[in-house]
C-alpha cells in the first residue's frame, strides 16, 4: 500500500492507492482530514494542510477555526498490509460545541460499486422484488420511506467486524474502527451514485437516511453529536485497508482484525461439552418434545406461570420438519440416547422421525410443518401453497443419518426410507439441466415456483450421503451438478435464500449449507475445486461472525451476565440479532480445518462453540429459564428488542444444535482447547 498527495481546488489531498496500481486513479482519496457535521448532515470539511513523511508512515496536520488536528498512519506488514491510525483532536473554542465528526474518503477507480458491512449489508443488501423489507442500495437513490437509498449510515454495533467495505472496476478499500470510541458508539457509512462512490466512519453514530428496528415501517433517522467543551482533546482510532478488484479481497482485512481481536477479546464458556450435551438433550426432551403428538414445540416459554396465564402461547405446538425444529433435532437426542443408552430419549426420537416420514405432502416431499389442530401445513413461505427447498432438504439429510445411525445399531426403518427415497428422487427428477434444484416447490403439482436463490444448495448434500446410503449413483450426478450450478454464489459472495421467511436475503444460514455441500463434495471425490469453494463459502460466514465482544449497556441482562459475543453469528442483514445456527456445521467446519490445514477455521469454529457454552441453563431459575433451555436471540442492537436483552423463549433447534454440536466436538476437545 503507497500514498501519495495532490493539491487541488487550493488544498492537498491525500491518495492510498489500492493494491498494484502506480498512480491515483485507483485509490481511496481523502480530500479533507475529518468533517464536522450538524444535526441535519450539513457538512464542513477541515482540510488536509500539510503531510509529513515519518518512517514507517507519515503525519497529517490540520486545522479549522477553534478545532486542531494531528493523525498518524502507520503502515502494518502482518496478515495482509493496512494502515493503523490514531487521530487527536483539540478544541480551543471558549464555548461548548455540538458537533458530530465524519473520517471518510472517495474510492476511485470507476464502476457502479458493491458493499460489504460484516453481517449487516452486502452489495445492494434487498432484490427490489424481494417479499421482506429492510435497508436496501439503489444507485439512482430511493424512498426513505421503503428503506431504499443510495446512501446508507449505521451504528457499528449491527456489524459483526466494525468495518465497511467498497468495492469498484478497480480496488476495493475498507475503514475499521472499534464499536465504542472516546465520544460514543461509532459508526459506519457508505455512499454510491453519479456523483461517486464514498465510505465513512462516524463518532458518534447515525443511523440514516432511516432507522431499521426489524419491522418493514423503518424508525426516522437517530442521528447523535457530541458537545465538544473548552480545552477538550479526543482520541480516535481507525484502521484502513486497500485491496484489489477481487471479491474475496475482503478476507485477508477480515482475518487481520480478528488475529488483533483475539487478543482483546476473551472467551467464556460456562460449561463443558460433556455438560453441555447433558443439559440440552435433557432440555430438547423435557421441553419441546410433544409424546402425545410425536413432535417437538419449537418454542417452550421460560416463564411457566406467564406460560399458563396465556394459556400454553408461550409452547408453540409446531414443528418444522427441518430448519427450526424436527429431524435434525431429533437426530441429536437419538445419536445421544443411543451413545449413553437412554430409552426415552431414543424413544421420543423415533416418534419425531417417525412423524416427519409420516408427512409427505402430494407433490412427493415432506410438508414443512405440522400443527396442532391444522396437520401438515407448508410453512412460513411467500405463497401458502409453496414449498421451500431448503426446510426438505435438510430434514432429508438428518433423517438419511438417522437411518445411518439406526443400521449400525441393527435397527431398520422402512418407513423412514421410504420418505427419504421420494424426497431424493423428487429433487433429482426437478433439477433444472444446469443443475439448479429450484428454491420453492408447489405443493401438489411439484412445479418449481421459483428459482432464483440458493435455497436448493443442500440438496447436493443430501443426495451425497443418499447416494452412500442407497448405493445410488445418479443422486451423485445431480449432487455433481448441484455443485456446479451453486458455485457461481459462492464466487459472487452472495449467496441468498435459504431460510422461509426472509425471502431471497442473504443470511449466515446460506453460508452454513454452503460450507456443509461443499466439504461433501470434496469428500466425495477429493477435488481441489470443492475444496477452494468449501474454504471460500467458510470465508463468508466468517463475515457473519463477531471477531469481538460487544459493550453491552450495564444494566441489561446481557450486560449484567456478562455475555461475551465473540464467536457468535448474526442472523441475516433482515433478522439482526446473535444466534447460534453455525453449530449446524461444525463437523464439516472442523474437517474443512484438517484438509485445508488452515487454523483460521479452527479457531472461529472454536469462538462460535465457545460462544454458545455461555446460556445453556444450568439449572432451574438459571437467567431465569428452566434446565437445558437455550434461548434464539441474543439482542445486539436496536433491532427488535433495545441492546443487551435476551429472548426468553426456548427455541427447539437452539437447543438442539448444542447437542448436536457438543457431540460433534468431543471428538476434537484437545485441538479446540475447549472444556470437557
Amino acid at each position: 500500500m503507497e500514498w501519495t498527495t495532490q493539491n487541488r481546488n487550493g488544498g492537498t489531498e491525500l491518495y492510498i492507492l489500492g493494491i498494484g496500481q502506480a498512480s491515483s486513479t485507483c485509490s481511496m482519496r481523502f480530500a479533507a482530514l475529518l468533517s464536522l457535521l450538524d444535526d441535519s448532515g450539513r457538512a464542513v470539511d477541515i482540510p488536509v494542510d500539510r503531510v509529513i513523511p515519518m518512517k514507517d508512515g507519515f503525519q497529517v496536520e490540520g486545522k479549522y477555526e477553534d478545532f486542531e488536528i494531528v493523525s498518524r498512519w502507520v503502515l502494518i506488514h502482518d496478515i495482509t498490509s493496512y494502515y493503523d491510525v490514531h487521530l487527536e483532536m483539540y478544541y480551543t473554542g471558549s464555548v461548548e460545541k455540538e458537533a458530530g465528526l465524519r473520517i471518510g474518503c472517495d474510492l476511485l477507480g470507476g464502476g457502479k460499486p458493491d458493499w460489504m458491512i460484516p453481517g449487516a449489508f452486502y452489495k445492494e443488501n434487498r432484490f427490489e422484488h424481494n417479499f421482506r423489507k429492510y435497508p436496501r442500495y439503489d444507485y439512482h437513490g430511493g424512498k426513505a420511506a421503503e428503506m431504499v437509498s443510495d446512501h446508507w449510515s449505521f451504528r457499528s454495533d449491527r456489524a459483526a467486524l466494525p468495518a465497511v467495505f467498497a468495492w469498484n472496476d478497480g480496488m476495493c478499500g475498507a475503514l475499521f474502527t472499534d464499536e465504542v470510541s472516546a465520544i460514543g458508539l461509532s459508526g459506519l457509512g457508505f455512499r454510491g451514485n453519479a456523483e461517486g462512490t464514498q465510505i465513512w466512519l462516524d463518532f458518534p453514530y447515525r443511523e440514516e437516511p432511516v432507522t431499521f428496528v426489524g419491522e418493514p415501517v423503518p424508525d426516522p433517522a437517530d442521528v447523535n453529536m457530541h458537545s465538544f467543551k473548552p480545552g477538550e482533546q479526543i482520541q480516535l482510532k481507525f484502521k484502513l485497508y486497500a485491496g484489489a478488484s477481487d471479491p474475496h479481497a475482503y478476507d485477508p482485512f477480515v482475518r487481520q482484525m480478528y488475529k488483533l481481536h483475539q487478543e482483546d477479546h476473551t472467551l467464556n464458556p460456562w460449561i463443558g461439552l460433556k455438560e453441555a450435551g447433558e443439559l440440552s438433550a435433557h432440555g430438547l426432551y423435557t421441553w419441546h418434545y410433544r409424546e402425545e403428538y410425536g413432535i417437538l414445540n419449537e418454542t417452550a416459554a421460560f416463564d411457566r406461570e406467564f406460560n399458563n396465564n396465556v394459556k400454553q402461547q408461550g409452547d408453540r405446538p409446531h414443528m418444522h420438519v427441518g430448519w427450526v425444529s424436527g429431524a435434525p433435532y431429533a437426530y441429536a437426542l437419538l445419536a445421544y440416547g443411543r451413545k449413553h443408552g437412554i430409552s426415552r430419549y431414543i424413544q421420543a426420537a423415533h416418534s419425531v422421525l417417525s412423524k416427519v416420514a409420516s408427512g409427505i405432502a402430494p407433490n412427493g416431499t415432506f410438508w414443512a410443518s405440522w400443527i396442532v389442530g391444522k396437520g401438515w401445513t407448508t410453512g412460513w413461505n411467500p405463497k401458502s401453497d409453496w414449498l421451500q427447498a431448503r426446510t426438505i432438504a435438510e430434514a432429508t439429510l438428518f433423517m438419511i443419518r438417522a437411518l445411518v445411525l439406526e443400521q449400525s445399531y441393527g435397527d431398520q426403518h422402512k418407513d423412514w426410507e421410504q420418505a427419504v427415497l421420494s424426497n431424493l428422487d423428487f429433487a433429482e427428477a426437478h433439477q433444472r439441466e444446469d443443475g439448479n434444484f429450484g428454491s420453492y416447490y408447489h405443493c401438489e403439482s411439484g412445479r418449481v415456483e421459483e428459482w432464483d436463490g440458493a435455497g436448493g444448495m443442500l440438496w447436493i448434500a443430501a443426495l451425497l450421503e443418499g447416494a452412500q446410503l442407497f448405493g445410488n449413483s445418479d443422486y451423485k450426478e445431480a449432487a455433481v451438478a448441484g455443485g456446479a450450478y451453486y458455485k457461481s454464489f459462492i464466487i459472487n459472495e452472495y449467496i441468498y435464500g435459504a431460510p422461509e421467511d426472509v425471502h431471497l436475503t442473504p443470511t449466515s444460514e446460506d453460508a452454513y449449507n454452503a460450507v456443509v455441500s461443499y466439504v461433501l463434495l470434496y469428500e466425495h471425490d477429493k477435488q481441489n475445486k470443492w475444496l477452494d469453494l468449501a474454504k471460500s463459502a467458510a470465508d463468508w460466514m466468517m463475515t457473519f461472525r463477531w471477531t469481538y465482544n460487544l459493550d453491552f449497556p450495564k444494566f441489561s441482562f446481557l450486560g449484567q451476565y456478562d455475555f461475551k459475543s465473540r464467536g457468535a453469528d448474526q442472523a441475516s442483514t433482515s433478522n439482526q440479532h446473535l444466534h447460534n445456527y453455525g453449530l449446524f456445521c461444525v463437523p464439516e467446519m472442523l474437517r474443512l480445518w484438517r484438509y485445508s490445514g488452515d487454523d483460521y477455521y479452527k479457531d472461529r469454529t472454536r469462538d462460535h462453540i465457545a460462544c454458545f457454552l455461555q446460556f445453556v441453563a444450568r439449572e432451574d431459575g438459571d437467567f431465569n429459564a428452566y434446565k437445558g433451555m437455550v434461548t434464539e436471540r441474543f439482542y445486539n442492537t436496536n433491532c427488535f428488542q433495545p441492546k443487551g436483552m435476551m429472548l426468553t423463549l426456548s427455541h427447539a433447534w437452539c437447543v438442539g444444535l448444542v447437542l448436536y454440536a457438543s457431540q460433534e466436538a468431543m471428538a476434537y476437545a484437545a485441538d479446540l482447547d475447549l472444556p470437557l
